[in-house]
């Protein structure tokens, strides 16, 4: 059992991570601001192991105390995605790389950090060569420029394992729509219809439940892991726009597509990862494009009616 501080614990992926690492008996401490008002972790009160507290992820004097106890560290605290940060630029860099600064500025040598990056890092490339954790970063955005800064300061320092995440999807507690899958469903679901530039443009992904289940195992094998990058993606689902809009019809048939030569994504990246290292070090992701697809739709039935709209 381990005393785990999570920053921004009641986000996507926290609040899914955050009750899974609850069920595998390790103790777990939760500091968020609630900045979209989530109540995403309501459900694990009641477990005498779980502790939440409202605050800012840079504020030394909170952290202070929360840090004592806690023999790992997992910042997910943080603005996440290139638009987000592009409407709030100072917000994404003291967050994404200040708060993170702070961080390992306040734990001591022994505390043990797991840190998500994306692999964004890697930018446009050329989709034709798998990108590995030797190929150079080169983010485009103010996104993947704060989290490689992050990311390569942690590696300077000791007992550290950093995550290049895929394109997450799925379903939590605290949704987002803005993920690739997660919008290009709810667009099927909801409208029924969905303008993409750039089809052939391709990324890698990875379910949300696997995602929490790769940082379990980073707990379990810290050690023989420690102070090395991983990517962390599906293999299976290195595709294109086209062939995951497609692979949603599957499921959606009347979902129309309009594959646009009209105008361009002001998102660059096109690239493929290979996952290998991670699946050496004995993780692989295992839940399909189809898996989460087929929950997001059910999830998406829940939504009922807008507070906008009449349908």
């Amino acid at each position: 059992m381990s005393q785990i501080l999570i920053t921004g614990g009641s986000g996507y992926l926290g609040s899914i991570l955050s009750e899974q690492l609850l069920s595998q008996g390790h103790k777990v401490t939760v500091l968020d601001n609630l900045a979209f008002n989530q109540r995403s972790l309501f459900h694990l009160c009641a477990n005498e192991d779980f502790d939440f507290y409202i605050g800012d992820a840079r504020d030394r004097e909170i952290l202070l105390p929360l840090l004592k106890d806690a023999e790992y560290i997992i910042p997910l605290a943080a603005v996440v995605g290139a638009p987000a940060c592009d409407k709030d630029p100072y917000l994404a860099e003291s967050l994404n790389f200040g708060a993170i600064e702070t961080i390992n500025d306040l734990r001591s040598k022994d505390q043990k950090i797991i840190f998500p990056t994306t692999n964004s890092g890697y930018g446009t490339q050329t989709a034709e060569e798998y990108c590995t954790e030797e190929t150079p970063m080169e983010p485009i955005s103010i996104y993947g420029k704060t989290k490689v800064r992050a990311e390569q300061l942690l590696l300077d320092s000791e007992n550290v394992i950093t995550l290049r995440l895929a394109t997450v999807f799925g379903v939590s507690p605290r949704m987002r729509l803005d993920l690739l899958v997660n919008h290009f469903v709810h667009a099927a679901v909801t409208q029924g219809y969905l303008t993409i530039f750039e089809k052939h443009f391709k990324r890698n992904y990875i379910h949300i439940r696997d995602v929490a289940d790769c940082f379990q195992h980073c707990l379990s094998n810290f050690d023989s892991m420690a102070n090395e990058p991983y990517n962390a993606g599906l293999d299976s689902a290195n595709i294109s726009k086209e062939e995951l809009a497609n692979k949603i019809k599957e499921f959606v048939p009347n979902f129309h597509v309009d594959f646009s030569d009209i105008g361009t994504d002001p998102d660059k990246r096109n690239y493929i990862v290979s996952n290998e290292k991670l699946r050496k070090n004995g993780f692989e992701a295992k839940r399909g494009l189809d898996k989460g697809i087929v929950e997001l739709i059910k999830a998406y039935r829940m939504l009922g009616r807008s507070e906008f709209s009449n349908v």
